[in-house]
């Protein structure tokens, strides 16, 4: 007896074993990054040109009016750079295009967005560039009189689009906030 049930256990284990597993598809999963909300702080220094910022962005002067605001926890920066507007315009503003389609060789499209505030006389090009380039957000502002501001961001890893847009959407807002900001400090 103890044979027989020995035996109908193993056969029982044997077919059940055999049996064809279905293959089941994966479920669609996404990678979810947050990032906290934005920390309003105000740039004010003895530079021509004042805004607000991502207070979780650390600031870093460089050399004149140039900075540099790190954002450590996504490895990417925003670069500012001043330069003064003396009979020159056409060259800062020809400079600073040129710059923003360096990038054409590895972007997919780069798309220029204008930008105006007539009330503060802050004028400029809001670039956005998809695709696998170094830099995903450049623009410039300027007065078109005596001030030229350029900026871009760029991240401390090799590019791919598909992997940084999170935090390169996070930086372009940020940005887009300099840019409505930004007042030109007049000579009293």
């Amino acid at each position: 007896m103890h044979r027989s049930f020995f035996v109908f256990i193993l056969l029982t284990a044997l077919v059940i074993s055999c049996k064809e597993e279905a293959t089941l598809p994966k479920p669609k999963g996404v990678l979810r990054l947050e990032y906290p909300n934005p920390k309003v702080a105000s740039y004010e220094d003895a530079c021509p040109y004042t805004f607000e910022y991502n207070g979780l962005a650390q600031v870093k002067k460089d050399k004149g009016c140039n900075l540099t605001l790190e954002y450590p926890s996504m490895k990417g920066s925003i670069f500012l750079t001043y330069k003064p507007v003396e009979d020159n315009l056409k060259q800062l503003m020809i400079d600073a295009d040129k710059l923003s389609y360096e990038h054409a060789a590895k972007a997919d499209n780069i798309v220029p967005q204008v930008f105006e505030n007539p009330e503060d006389k802050v004028y400029g090009v809001f670039f956005t560039v998809t695709g696998n380039a170094a830099s995903q957000t450049q623009f410039y502002v300027t007065d078109s009189i005596n001030h030229f501001v350029t900026g871009s961001a760029y991240f401390k890893v090799k590019p791919n689009y598909d992997s940084i847009l999170p935090a390169a959407h996070y930086l372009q807002r940020d940005i887009r906030h300099i840019m409505e900001t930004l007042r030109w400090n007049t000579p009293q």
